[in-house]
């Protein structure tokens, strides 16, 4: 029964005064309208000739907005007049109104929109589907659980990826670094090119002197980037990738580092791999040609969220030389805690950067850097700043045992960290030591 039905009786009451004998008027009324909205229940269209389906997005980046559209068709002779709810998970972000009138012609279809626009990453559901079907008076509906049958429906929220504007800036510096190595002379570990005629200003220890004799010229070898390089972007999971850098988890700055480091890396020529570890394996890429490489890092990464666990070092470094046989570059995407590299990462970190070039990558706190750059006005702010001076003198003593152990160490706010990133790696191809 519905609003309609409950307002007759009220109606009715209020003219029962009137009635020479009020019960049996109660009893004329109540069975009146009660005849009426069983007649108009009976006119409703019938929830089991209602069938619905979904088209729309599937995939859609942090912050922007996706729209899925439900299909309803009436496939029974009465024409439908009812209400259709579509909900959601509430990080889903549906965007109102969230109950829609339907008046659907019998064989027809009508579009129901539902504007999304998501708040956190991962797969966000459709959890429900209700429609209630009224009858012309609108005194009664039908309206049963399951029917119409919802249809299924997950869209995966992808990482921001909002360093991307910075990939033709790096690309072109890939270029000049390409041709400033073929044309100049050679790095540390370059790869051998090509013979040409020496020029005045090219580097004599670049001279080929046996192929010289033979041509009766002076030779010079020209050098390129290093090629098909392996590159293995490991994200920590755990606890300390949960702690807030602004508005957003540490992971997520570090997967917006991954994501353009994989980029740049794959247009250089180098394979470029992935790991997320903590006490397990929780997303691992690794094979992905050029073309779908970004697409499978993407999906990969959406559902990653922080584990409150502390992150087993010692499964990391046996995961990557598992997987890497071959020298690789290996970007470890982690914070610079005493705590957690002192006591795990430490111990086991001469296994791995004996076999591999490492580089640690850590977002740099902002907090510690403004409660160190204001002078205190009260005690709790004296302490506070006390205790920021401590964990920055820890931080550097961990970085400086890092270093000791041949490992790269970029510590960077979030509005920089992808670039210090990318630009740890062209160094390092600069100088031929990936």
């Amino acid at each position: 029964m519905t609003w309609r039905a409950a307002a007759l009786l009220g109606l009715g009451a209020l003219t029962l005064p009137l009635w020479p004998s009020p019960w049996p008027a109660v009893a004329l009324l109540t069975a009146a309208v009660l005849a009426l909205s069983a007649l108009d229940w009976a006119l409703a269209a019938p929830l089991h000739a209602v069938s619905v389906h979904r088209d729309g997005d599937r995939t859609v980046r942090l912050g922007a907005a996706a729209t899925v559209t439900l299909h309803v068709r009436n496939g029974s002779t009465r024409r439908l007049r009812g209400v259709l709810r579509d909900a959601w998970v509430p990080s889903a972000g549906a965007a109102p109104p969230y109950a829609h009138e339907l008046h659907v012609a019998p064989g027809a279809t009508e579009r129901v929109v539902t504007a999304l626009t998501p708040t956190r990453r991962g797969d966000r559901p459709a959890v429900r589907l209700s429609l209630r079907s009224a009858g012309p008076l609108g005194l009664a509906f039908r309206q049963r659980a399951g029917r119409p049958a919802a249809p299924a429906w997950t869209l995966r929220v992808l990482p921001r990826f909002e360093s991307r504007r910075l990939l033709p800036e790096k690309t072109a510096r890939l270029r000049v670094l390409d041709g400033a190595l073929v044309t100049r002379g050679r790095g540390q570990g370059t790869e051998f090119d090509t013979l040409r005629e020496y020029v005045v200003g090219d580097d004599v220890r670049s001279i080929d002197w046996r192929a010289s004799a033979r041509r009766r010229d002076v030779l010079v070898r020209t050098w390129r980037p290093e090629r098909d390089r392996r590159v293995l972007c490991v994200l920590d999971t755990g606890r300390t990738s949960a702690v807030r850098i602004g508005d957003e988890p540490r992971l997520d700055a570090a997967m917006d580092a991954a994501l353009l480091l994989a980029a740049l890396a794959s247009r250089a020529g180098d394979r470029v791999d992935l790991l997320a570890v903590d006490t397990a394996v929780r997303a691992a890429v690794s094979g992905a040609g050029r073309q779908v490489l970004l697409t499978r890092l993407v999906n990969a990464l959406a559902p990653l969220q922080p584990t409150l666990v502390e992150t087993d070092f010692e499964l990391v470094v046996g995961e990557v030389l598992r997987r890497e046989r071959k020298r690789a570059l290996v970007v470890l995407f982690t914070a610079l805690e005493p705590g957690a590299l002192g006591e795990g990462l430490l111990p086991v970190l001469p296994r791995l950067a004996a076999r591999h070039r490492v580089v640690v990558a850590a977002v740099h706190d902002p907090v510690l850097t403004r409660l160190t750059a204001t002078a205190p006005a009260r005690a709790e702010d004296a302490y506070a700043a006390a205790a920021a001076w401590r964990a920055l003198a820890e931080r550097d003593r961990v970085r400086a045992a890092l270093t000791r152990h041949g490992v790269e160490v970029v510590d960077a706010p979030a509005d920089r960290f992808a670039s210090d990133v990318t630009d740890a790696y062209l160094r390092l191809k600069t100088l031929g030591r990936l």
